[in-house]
């Protein structure tokens, strides 16, 4: 029994020291988190910007931790009336970049979560198997994928890396979302419009 709680704590991410280069990282991304966060009423407004409003809604969706923006009900909607595999891209490409500020909030921040058990485990499944953690996490829709990115960003995962395993694993779900309205809604039209 305490031969398991040595290996536990054998495994568990290294203590992370302060540095300017971290508290800055931490609190741009707390920056970009509060402002998606409190102009998440004005989103709504971008849906009729077609391919950009978008581009805007998921970077925004995927930028804020703390109060997720409603970016797939907006891939979805879009895609009944704009080409989804184009909706899927642009939404996709967007998601993975707005997925930079969990990101950055582990690169800056790992002091503030080290101690979280659900961290630890993204923090080793990291460390194993990297890019396909963040990939199978981007395709699956869930609230956990911040967690990958903090700790892809304490394990300096490199950032080049992470965009292009997020935007593959993005773009496939937002493809399939995009899909799934195009196929749903243009029936659910036909059906009440009688044809």
């Amino acid at each position: 029994m305490g031969h398991t709680n040595k290996m536990a704590k054998a495994q568990a991410p290294p203590k992370t020291r302060f540095t300017w280069r971290r508290a800055a990282a931490v609190l741009f991304a707390l920056a970009v988190i509060v402002a998606f966060a409190f102009f998440q009423d004005e989103v709504r407004k971008y849906q009729e910007l077609g391919y950009l409003g978008l581009f805007l809604i998921n970077l925004m969706g995927s930028g804020t931790i703390i109060l997720p923006v409603p970016a797939l009900l907006s891939v979805y909607l879009a895609g009944e009336t704009l080409n989804p595999w184009l909706v899927g891209v642009v939404s996709g490409a967007a998601s993975a970049i707005g997925e930079l500020t969990g990101y950055l909030l582990g690169f800056g921040g790992g002091v503030l979560i080290d101690e979280n058990p659900v961290y630890q485990k993204f923090y080793d499944f990291m460390k194993r198997y990297g890019f396909w953690t963040i990939l199978v996490l981007a395709i699956i829709p869930n609230p956990l994928f911040d967690m990958a990115g903090m700790a892809a960003g304490a394990l300096r995962f490199p950032v080049s890396r992470f965009l292009i395993a997020a935007f593959i694993g993005k773009t496939v779900r937002m493809i399939a979302v995009a899909y799934a309205g195009y196929y749903s809604l243009g029936f659910v039209r036909d059906f009440i419009s009688g044809g």
